[in-house]
């Protein structure tokens, strides 16, 4: 005697949830690809947010610095690879000092065909945190912000002139003043603390942390907020 068996019902809201989660692991298994293919700055498609900034400077068209920062729903290695090929596409050069790649963070430095670029990669909220910055050596030399090699370069300005002086690494500084015309100091990489003087009062205190070969805007007034990397 034969027995034939009936089978097993499942119902309907089961059915989509698996088919969706079906659908979610095979598109977490593509590769990432960039959402668009000609820019210097490749974003991948799958990327939940994305920002652009950049740093620019009187008289000279083409930025200083490019910044891109972003999320993606997908693990870092994954992430690793598609920058990797993706630079490497776009003309950039790795290079194997001062790399870092663990199972949670990567730092990688590049030469790139404008200047040194850096990608920084992260891990938050299930997520691969991305920042990824070009700097332009030729737009900063032509800006005068392109520090002497192995120095870092601070620019600073007060626009009253000659009233102001800047206090910082056993030096004081007059600070000549007057609109767009910046001054500008090389030190050795290291944290400092500096002072602005203003008719001989204090008006501001703080510390700044400058890297080799970088160049960073130095805040002196309360409510500039945070001096900021240039180049």
């Amino acid at each position: 005697m034969t027995t034939a068996r009936r089978g097993t019902k499942v119902p309907a809201r089961w059915r989509l949830l698996v088919s969706s989660l079906t659908l979610l692991a095979s598109c977490s298994q593509q590769p990432l690809t960039a959402a668009d293919a000609h820019s210097d700055m490749p974003v991948p498609t799958r990327a939940s947010h994305s920002s652009f900034s950049r740093t620019s400077a009187d008289g000279v068209e083409v930025p200083l610095r490019l910044e891109l920062k972003a999320e993606v729903p997908a693990e870092l290695g994954d992430v690793l690879a598609f920058y990797r090929t993706e630079l490497g596409k776009r003309g950039w050069q790795e290079k194997p000092d001062g790399a870092v790649v663990t199972a949670d963070r990567a730092l990688l430095v590049f030469a790139s065909p404008k200047g040194p670029g850096t990608l920084t990669l992260g891990r938050a909220k299930g997520e691969t945190t991305v920042d990824l910055v070009q700097r332009n050596t030729e737009a900063a030399a032509k800006a005068n912000f392109l520090p002497m090699p192995g120095q870092a370069r601070l620019i600073f300005g007060y626009l009253v002139p000659d009233v102001a002086s800047l206090a910082i690494n056993d030096q004081i500084i007059k600070i000549a003043g007057g609109l767009n015309h910046p001054q500008t100091l090389d030190l050795p990489p290291g944290t400092y603390s500096y002072a602005l003087h203003v008719s001989g009062h204090l008006v501001r205190s703080d510390t700044i942390t400058l890297a080799a070969d970088q160049a960073w805007f130095l805040k002196l007034r309360d409510g500039d907020g945070e001096s900021n990397q240039i180049y």
